[in-house]
This record gives C-alpha cells, structure tokens and sequence, in this order.
C-alpha cells in the first residue's frame, strides 16, 4: 500500500517545480492568456517540444489546468483553483517576479496581442471560408505589401525625402515610386554600392555618403526626413534629431523608427549597437530640442514570430505653414 506523500515532500515538490525559469515565464503567461500548446511556444520562443515538457509538469503538479477544444489542448493557471497549499507560495512568487520588471515578461505580453490577434483570424477564416482567405489569395495574386505600397501613394508627389542610414535601400526602394525625389545617405560605402544595386535604373534616387550627425544636406531643402532602424547607432542620437529638423522645411515631418528600450546587452558586441532602444521621453526630447514640435510615438504591432525587441514609430513636424509654432502646441 503507498503512502501519501507529507506535507513537508509536497511542499518540496512544489517548490522545484517552481525553480525553473521556463516554468516561471510560462506561468505568468498563462495566468494572463488561455494558450494552447503551440501558442505558448509562439509567445516564449522556444521550441514546441520543450514547451510541452514544461507544461506536462506543471500539470501533473497541480499549477495548470487543462482542457480540450477541438483537437487543441488549452492551458491555463488560475490562482483560485490552486490547492490551498499552492496559493501563497504562487502569490509570494509573482510579486517577486513582479519586483523584477523582467524584460522577458513585456516581450511574451507582447507576442500574447499579437497570437491573439492570430487567433481571431484564424476564428473567422473558420466560420466565414470566404472571407477568411481573401488575404491568403489576395497576397497570392499581388504580393503582400500591396497595401501598404498603395497607401504610399497619399504623400505628396512633388515630395523630397531624406532616408537617413538607408544601409542597403530597403526604404528607398518603397519611397522612390511615390515621391519626386530620395535622398539616401549612409556613411557607408560597402551600404551604399549595395543601395545602388538594389535600385539599379531608378532615377530619382540620389546616394550620398555622410554621417547623420553631420549631414551633407542644405538648410531646408527636404519635406520629410526618415531614420530606420539607425538611431540605435549613433554616438549622439540627439545631434542626428537636430539635424533632420535643420535639413526639413517649414511644415517638414521627421520620423524615426526604432527599438523600444529593452536589455539585450548582447546586441552590443555582436551588432555594434550603442543604444539598448528609446524610450517615449527620450524621443520626444531629441526632438523638441531639435526645433520640432507635434511629436507622435506609436508602438509597432508584429507578427508573434518576430525574435526582436518591439519597435515604435515617432514622428514630429517643423513650425511653419502645415505645422503650429512650438509655442501653440
């Protein structure tokens, strides 16, 4: 006959099935999501098979519960349907990690949005077939960014567009259709031959070498100035915002795309990265101080597969005839 395990063993067992940092961020995901096992994995990036290992003893000690939708299996972890004896160790547990601010937990919730998000299409391509794959097909037959080249269409055409740190001229290859002229600078040489590659027999595009923090760009001579993914690189980001402003004319609009702050110190040494990401303050800072006014911050939604920090948007305008003064924003 076996013998019920002791308080003190069960307590044990608990307490080592919550030594495991996988096991911690998977429990913090599923007290905010009902996942299955495939979306969990989704939002932790990790394997599938090591996900469902962690999950099986979560579940087989009592944190998780379970349950079947079709041919899915969802786990979730409710603090009120814990035993007695897990409660406060799971409460006492979650404020320290709380404590922490843990980068990883602001990742996984944003990848939860965005498997959500997934979700639901995947809910309606279910219960509306038609509708459902439209997309599907629609990509199919004009590619994927044939929305997002259309929508390009509603800038101005007469248009002068600055692509700051254009690298290989990803950016400048969807502007140059759109627009009367592309400015794109780089201080690379090795970036702009690849630049000029890439958009061989396009003729509105100018290539110039340069550093952002001193551009060889006239005072006032473009209407919108753009800096993808570069700011992180710049020894003094502040300097590169003062100089969009000084090259934009009067009702110009600078904008910056970049990482939010995270703390992947990796990306230092292995992509020369000096900044860890901005923050909302730090932008709209660098570019107040500029002389540009009507700053604007959105955070990008991505798909959950991105590996990557989350990146903003930040847009900001200079005074003049489209733009209020600094003084009436």
């Amino acid at each position: 006959m076996s013998r019920r395990p002791s308080k003190t063993q069960e307590l044990t067992a608990h307490l080592a099935t919550l030594s495991d940092p996988v096991r911690l961020r998977l429990m913090r995901v599923l007290e905010r999501e009902e996942l299955s096992v495939g979306e969990v994995a989704r939002v932790v990036q990790l394997p599938q098979s090591t996900v469902s290992r962690h999950l099986k003893l979560l579940t087989d000690d009592g944190w998780l519960a379970s349950r079947s939708e079709g041919t899915s299996t969802l786990y979730r972890l409710t603090s009120d349907d814990l035993d007695l004896s897990q409660r406060p160790l799971w409460t006492a547990v979650r404020e320290q990690l709380a404590a922490t601010e843990s980068p990883d937990l602001a990742e996984d919730l944003r990848r939860i949005s965005a498997v959500l998000a997934d979700r639901r299409t995947d809910t309606k391509a279910f219960f509306g077939r038609v509708a459902g794959e439209w997309d599907a097909v629609r990509g199919e037959l004009f590619g994927d960014s044939v929305t997002l080249r259309a929508l390009l269409n509603l800038l101005p055409a007469d248009w002068v567009v600055a692509d700051l740190g254009c690298g290989t001229g990803n950016a400048a290859e969807v502007l140059s259709p759109c627009v009367k002229r592309v400015i794109a600078v780089d201080q690379s040489e090795p970036m702009l031959q690849a630049a000029r590659k890439r958009l061989t027999g396009t003729e509105n595009v100018e290539f110039v070498q340069g550093e952002l923090e001193r551009l060889p760009i006239p005072d006032a001579s473009v209407d919108a100035a753009v800096c993808v993914l570069v700011l992180h690189h710049i020894e003094r980001p502040e300097k590169a915002c003062a100089e969009m402003a000084r090259i934009l004319r009067p009702g110009g609009v600078a904008m910056i795309v970049d990482m939010i702050e995270h703390d992947r110190v990796a990306y230092r040494h292995s992509m020369g990265h000096r900044w860890l990401g901005f923050g909302v303050p730090d932008i709209f800072r660098m570019f107040t101080s500029g002389g540009l006014v009507r700053p604007r911050f959105s955070v990008l939604s991505s798909t959950s597969e991105a590996k990557g920090p989350g990146l903003f948007a930040c847009t900001a305008r200079k005074p003049g005839p489209q733009a209020p003064d600094a003084d009436a924003v």
